[in-house]
C-alpha cells in the first residue's frame, strides 16, 4: 500500500477531513517522503522530535530509522489515530505523543530526558504554513540541543530562509537563520504531493545547526533590532531607520559610524551582510 492509499484508507477508517483552520494537507508522496528521511541521516542512537505528525505517514518511516520519536500533534482527533497505528512503539517507550501547541512545549526538558541514550537530536517536521515562521525561531532562538532541522514550508518562506544575506531575497529571518544555522535546500513539493492540496508550493529545507553563532557580537539583543527596524523601514536608508527607530540619536552620529565602518552613508540595511550588521551593532553597544 502506497502513502496515498494508506491516507485515503486512514480517512475513511477514522471518518475524518483535515482541518483547515490548523492548516492541515495531509502529504501522498512516497518520493518527498524518503527525500526528507535520506536527507535527515537519522542513525539508530538518534532522536527525533517531529512537529505536527498528521495521521503519521512520516511517523511511519521515522520510526524504522530512530531510536526514539517524540511526535507533538495539536489535534486530538490526530493524537487518537497515532495512538490506535502506533500502539506497539508506545508501549515498547520507543514512541511518545504529545498532545500539544510545539510552541508551548519545553522540548529542551524532553532532549534532556533522553540524553543520556542518544547520539544526535533531529527535528522533522511538515510545518502548518501559518505557524511555520514562529515555529524556526523558536527552535533557533531557544538554543536547543539539537543538530538538525528538516521542515517543510511554504516555498516562499523556504526562498527567505534559505537565502543569502545581502541579497534581494532576505529578509529579517534570513539573517535570523544564518546568524544560528546553515541553510540549503532539501527538494521543492508540488501542490499535488497534498491532499487537500493547497494553494501554494513547498519546499523541504534542512538547517544545520551552529554549535556557535557565526558571528560574535556584545549584544544579540540589540543586532537583530536593528536588523529587524531596518527591514520594517525597507525603503529607507539605514541612516533613516536608525534614527527613525531611536537606535541612534541623529544622522550625523550615523554617518559617522557608516564611515568609521567603510559603509556608504546612503546604504540600505538590505543590502548589508551579518557581519557587517555585527559590527554595526557592536559600533553601537
Amino acid at each position: 500500500m502506497d502513502v496515498y492509499e494508506e491516507t485515503q484508507y486512514i480517512l475513511h477508517k477514522y471518518k475524518i477531513q483535515a482541518n483547515k483552520s490548523l492548516g492541515q494537507n495531509f502529504l501522498i508522496d512516497n518520493s518527498v517522503i524518503e527525500e526528507i528521511i535520506n536527507n535527515s541521516n537519522i542513525g539508530k542512537e538518534d532522536l527525533v522530535i517531529e512537529i505536527g505528525p498528521g495521521l503519521g505517514v512520516l511517523t511511519n518511516r521515522l520510526l524504522q530509522e530512530a531510536k526514539y520519536v517524540i511526535s507533538v500533534e495539536l489535534d486530538p482527533r490526530m493524537v487518537d489515530i497515532l495512538q490506535d497505528r502506533f500502539s506497539s512503539n508506545i508501549d515498547n517507550g520507543q514512541l511518545e505523543i504529545i498532545n500539544d501547541d510545539i510552541l508551548k512545549v519545553d522540548l529542551q526538558r524532553i532532549i534532556e530526558e533522553k540524553k543520556p541514550s542518544i547520539k544526535h537530536v533531529k527535528i522533522v517536521a511538515n510545518l502548518p504554513y501559518y505557524i511555520s515562521t514562529p515555529i524556526i525561531i523558536k527552535l533557533l532562538e531557544n538554543r536547543l540541543s539539537i543538530d538538525e532541522i528538516i521542515v517543510m514550508v511554504q516555498k516562499e518562506v523556504a526562498e527567505r530562509l534559505i537565502a543569502r544575506t545581502g541579497s534581494r531575497e532576505a529578509g529579517t529571518i534570513t539573517y535570523l537563520v544564518e546568524y544560528y544555522a546553515q541553510a540549503e535546500s532539501v527538494v521543492k513539493v508540488p501542490k499535488e504531493s497534498f491532499i487537500p492540496s493547497p494553494k501554494v508550493e513547498s519546499e523541504v529545507i534542512k538547517l544545520k545547526v551552529r554549535k556557535q553563532p557565526k558571528i560574535a557580537v556584545e549584544d544579540e539583543k540589540l543586532l537583530f533590532n536593528i536588523i529587524q527596524k531596518s527591514f520594517m523601514q525597507r525603503r529607507k536608508t539605514l541612516s533613516n531607520a536608525l534614527v527613525n527607530s531611536h537606535i541612534m540619536a541623529d544622522k550625523t552620529s550615523v554617518e559617522e559610524m557608516l564611515n568609521t565602518l567603510g559603509l556608504d552613508k546612503n546604504v540600505r540595511g538590505e543590502s548589508l551582510t551579518l557581519e557587517q550588521f555585527g559590527a554595526i551593532s557592536d559600533y553601537i553597544s
